[in-house]
């Protein structure tokens, strides 16, 4: 497959192309017969097309399929467009052409995910991804909040591995250079850490309480930490995992310890602490 980028919007025609909508219109079939004539399969790229007028858009994409070319790309290239407008653009052109369709989202807004979702819905074939969501600017449709959304709101079955996702994550942390947010989805490590005393009670009771996804199905597991929001089954559970069966009137006077410790620290106290204050209880 040879991609053919051509941008479509006013804007770009005039200002990088010195030129107009005909020439454009007319360099296509030219350009499709020379990649045909080496039989390559033909992507024509449509560069900014969510600005560019919808009727030329049109004509572009018919065009490229009276070429031969096999699939047509629409490239939200500043990050502007949102999902319903996504949808009805793929609906439109699903319903128009028998091209493969292919959306290319920016991250500008924060709406590639969303947007690649609607694209899909309306009639995509292909979706544009990067791991962690790297690319220019904001970046790229991250993958794994692609394949997730997709698999998990709306049934698809895609055969990606999800077991490989944090694996694959980290790797390209490592190659790019790019650390994640800790609350980055899916693959961030706040994404599965619950401490929030209400959250870890519910979550020990039934991990669908506060779990939309299990982090089995990605190779992770649920991580339940101390802070200045624990509660009492947390805190319980944080003695029986060092061996310890706290009674619940020990939780209660140990707790505020706790809470204190981590907000002046901000971070969860230790092992040794811990132990600390199990001996301060029978000081």
């Amino acid at each position: 497959m040879v991609d053919l980028s051509i941008p479509v919007s006013d804007q770009q025609i005039a200002s990088k192309l010195n030129s107009d909508r005909h020439a454009v219109l007319a360099m296509i079939p030219r350009h499709v017969a020379r990649a045909r004539e080496l039989g390559l399969d033909v992507c024509i790229g449509a560069e900014d097309a969510s600005r560019a007028d919808p009727d030329f858009l049109l004509a572009v994409a018919e065009v490229a399929q009276g070429a031969g070319a096999r699939r047509f790309r629409f490239a939200d290239t500043l990050g502007i467009m949102e999902p319903f407008g996504v949808h009805a653009q793929f609906l439109t052109l699903s319903q128009r052409f028998d091209l493969d369709l292919e959306m290319h989202a920016h991250d500008d807004l924060g709406l590639a995910t969303a947007n690649s979702l609607a694209a899909a819905l309306g009639g995509a074939s292909h979706i544009n991804t990067t791991v962690n969501g790297l690319g220019e600017r904001a970046g790229n449709a991250p993958l794994e909040e692609v394949v997730m959304g997709l698999e998990k709101l709306h049934g698809y079955d895609l055969g990606i591995n999800l077991k490989g996702f944090q694996e694959l994550s980290d790797l390209v942390v490592l190659a790019s250079g790019r650390p994640l947010s800790w609350q980055k989805s899916v693959v961030g490590e706040g994404v599965f850490t619950h401490e929030a005393g209400i959250h870890v009670d519910g979550l020990l009771k039934d991990p669908r309480n506060y779990q939309a996804i299990d982090p089995a199905e990605i190779g992770r597991v649920h991580r339940l930490v101390l802070g200045k929001h624990s509660g009492i089954s947390g805190l319980m559970l944080a003695y029986a995992e060092l061996g310890l069966k706290l009674k619940r009137e020990q939780a209660t006077r140990i707790l505020p310890w706790v809470r204190r410790f981590s907000e002046r620290r901000k971070r969860a106290p230790g092992r040794s602490e811990l132990l600390g204050y199990y001996r301060q209880l029978s000081a």
